[in-house]
């Protein structure tokens, strides 16, 4: 994680919170990214170990001890897709008071809080969710059972993993607001954990993602995102890698590169040009507010990315969130509409069809205007049938109109 000249770009400190979930920090300011200084390392917290069997004494004060068993999933024999049960997950924190926030850093001198964080500060730091929907259990057997002993009802342990990535130390900012300085060891982070999860055994996927917005329902408000290694290919990248494929047979050509030629060649949904990257409206754009943005080069991830490449990525990123912050027009008062948004970068899968798909990110929000949503109607939540509220073209001339 260096840059081409002899000092560290970012430098990734490793850790072990207390109940022995990884934690790591980026570092990209001093006295941290030379070595010089290092970031409260140990964790006080009096947590017991993610894997230790758990203890409960019931009415009667009989006390009961049980194995910690990971989440699972259930393969939908009418869909092909594998669905997890997380259950623990009801239990996860939700909107916090203010003085709470697990995300935040420890506050110097108080008197160390369930915070999720050691440091008194930090640049990036990413750590294992507590909370986690996919996770190994060690001594668990990745196989397939029966359920009610139906050969055709699968299920499995949903192994892989879970990981949370804060961009920002201050709760009062958003990510659109950081420096691009900072947008850069971001986009190290990303690409570390990629590399990293990419090796763990089971995984098949890297999902590096943001929620922004109660609207889309975000449970802490702290800046923040999320990387998840999967077992299986999501059934987007599925769909996608099943026309990638077709496309392929048909022409020879790569599918998602040949959309972004199509889209350079009309012109008429390019928001963002850049020496390396181009912003787009998608021509069958479904969202209210959608973007895709691509590399010009053929690139399988976030870790195939040149120097150069990421260096103008973290500043056109910053852009289009910007854009995004001023899509809506602000309130009679003058505050600003924020649109609520997630933000998935799609990678190639870690094995299978590294060839076929190609990098993108896609921005989108469920904002049709301010204060209305875009619910999805019963032929769109049931049957898969999308409607659109507005046109590509109109999403990508505001989205122009709003440059900065």
């Amino acid at each position: 994680m260096t840059t081409d000249s002899s000092a560290p770009l970012v430098r990734r400190t490793a850790t072990t919170l207390a109940d022995g979930r990884d934690l790591f920090y980026f570092d990209d300011s001093e006295p941290y990214v030379s070595g010089e200084q290092t970031r409260r390392l140990d964790d006080p917290r009096p947590l017991p170990g993610r894997y230790e069997p758990v203890v409960t004494i019931g009415a009667d004060g009989v006390e009961t001890v049980q194995p910690v068993t990971g989440p699972t999933m259930r393969y939908d024999v009418l869909t092909g897709e594998w669905i997890p049960h997380a259950a623990h997950r009801m239990n996860r924190t939700h909107l916090p008071p203010a003085d709470a926030n697990p995300l935040a850093p420890a506050k110097p001198g108080a008197a160390y809080s369930d915070g999720e964080i050691p440091a008194e500060d930090y640049d990036v730091v990413v750590f294992e969710n507590r909370f986690s929907s996919l996770m190994r259990v060690p001594g668990t057997v990745d196989e397939i059972t029966h359920v009610d002993g139906e050969d055709l009802w699968q299920q499995r342990p949903a192994v892989g993993r879970c990981e949370v990535i804060c961009f920002s130390p201050d709760s009062t900012k958003s990510l659109a607001q950081v420096s691009p300085r900072r947008m850069r060891t971001i986009i190290e982070a990303w690409a570390d954990r990629t590399t990293e999860l990419g090796k763990v055994d089971g995984v098949e996927q890297v999902f590096c993602f943001e929620n922004r917005g109660q609207e889309i329902g975000v449970t802490l408000h702290h800046p923040h995102g999320q990387i998840y290694a999967y077992p299986y290919l999501m059934p987007k990248t599925e769909t996608m890698l099943r026309q990638a494929r077709a496309h392929r047979e048909r022409t020879g050509r790569n599918l998602l590169a040949d959309v972004l030629a199509a889209e350079l060649r009309s012109g008429r949904r390019i928001v963002l040009e850049s020496e390396h990257w181009v912003a787009y409206v998608p021509m069958a754009a479904r969202w209210p507010i959608e973007i895709h943005l691509a590399p010009r080069r053929d690139v399988a991830d976030l870790p195939a990315l040149t120097d150069a490449e990421r260096e103008d990525l973290a500043t056109v990123y910053l852009e289009l969130l910007g854009r995004m912050d001023r899509f809506f027009p602000a309130a009679e008062d003058g505050t600003p509409t924020k649109a609520p948004y997630i933000s998935a970068w799609h990678q190639a899968p870690v094995r299978e069809g590294r060839d076929d798909l190609r990098l993108h990110l896609q921005i989108f929000s469920i904002l049709r205007a301010p204060g209305k949503l875009k619910y999805l109607a019963g032929s769109e939540s049931g049957g898969g049938a999308w409607i659109s509220d507005t046109t590509p073209e109109r999403i990508a001339d505001r989205l122009v109109q709003v440059a900065s």
